[in-house]
């Protein structure tokens, strides 16, 4: 009997990690690597502190999510998405939070030797994206719930993350000394950028998806997300749009930065885009969306690795 109920705890645990999700924190840290090896400036230990960092802050995030959608009343038995652990009673609310709060901490652990690195603008990238994951649906003005939760996706996990990825290997390649009080020059290029909004652009994506579906259940509960707030035509439009510029990228890191034509190895990720594309521009159920927002975390892993894998074996033309 006790075994039966460790299982169902570690069962409910990962269903709180959300792996699924994992991959908006993974990709845009990927591109970061494949940029830093294509421009020469790979770095390994600031490379793998950063994936570790990012993973932990999406991991905190979720727990973070879980708890004050459930304690504000955002997640009820209406809900299509996946099975939240906190509104589902399946682990208590003290132990999500307390999770919530050790992982953060962990992520700061990892980001202190970053800092050695990468300095006061390691510091300024480390505490906002904590503060913005905990403000993302907790605090008094929970920016998730007024449809902003689009703009902040799209920054930390697509900008901030690709550039904060390229810049500690940079920093510590060019070896421009212990921590810096702001960005060298170097360290964050054009390049950097294009991949950030590129791996914002899915990571967003995801979040359109999940508020799609999300749409009626949300709007009930006085959850303000961007689809609330434009409705089902619009949310669709911005999902192709944020698709449409994720593969305008590479042909602009082809044609205006130098890169070779092995970057187009993104559109092999191309059909998976367009059937979940199809899926998102006339379905709102669960049945359907469910699928369609694993195959959309699916698309931007594919999309990063494709991408990566065409920066470091084609790296830039001189």
């Amino acid at each position: 009997m006790t075994a039966t109920v460790e299982l169902s705890q570690r069962e409910a645990w990962l269903v709180a990690v959300r792996p699924q999700t994992l991959p908006a924190g993974a990709a845009p840290v990927l591109v970061g690597i494949g940029l830093a090896g294509a421009d020469g400036v790979f770095e390994f230990w600031p490379a793998f502190a950063a994936l570790v960092g990012a993973l932990l802050i999406q991991v905190g995030t979720n727990f973070a999510n879980d708890y004050y959608d459930a304690v504000k009343g955002a997640d009820t038995e209406d809900r299509e998405g996946f099975t939240r652990v906190t509104a589902g009673g399946l682990i208590e609310p003290r132990r999500v939070r307390q999770a919530m709060i050790a992982t953060y901490a962990l992520a700061l652990v990892v980001g202190v030797s970053l800092v050695y690195v990468g300095g006061l603008p390691i510091v300024i990238v480390g505490l906002s994206s904590i503060l913005a994951g905990l403000l993302y649906t907790g605090g008094p003005y929970p920016y998730g719930y007024y449809g902003l939760g689009d703009l902040f996706v799209f920054v930390y996990f697509g900008l901030v993350a690709v550039a904060g990825t390229y810049y500690v290997q940079a920093v510590a390649a060019l070896d421009v000394g212990v921590f810096p009080l702001w960005i060298p020059d170097g360290t964050v290029t054009a390049g950097a950028v294009l991949g950030g909004v590129a791996a914002g652009a899915l990571a967003t994506a995801i979040l359109v998806v999940n508020n799609i579906r999300d749409r009626e259940t949300d709007q009930q509960a006085g959850k303000r997300t961007l689809a609330v707030l434009v409705g089902y035509r619009y949310s669709r439009i911005e999902f192709l749009a944020l698709l449409t510029s994720a593969y305008a990228v590479p042909v602009v890191l082809w044609l205006g930065f130098g890169y070779t034509p092995l970057v187009l190895l993104t559109l092999l990720s191309l059909p998976l885009a367009v059937r979940v594309s199809r899926v998102v521009c006339t379905r709102t159920d669960g049945d359907n969306l469910n699928p369609a927002l694993k195959r959309t975390g699916q698309l931007l892993a594919l999309y990063a690795v494709l991408l990566t894998v065409g920066l470091v074996a084609g790296g830039v033309v001189t």
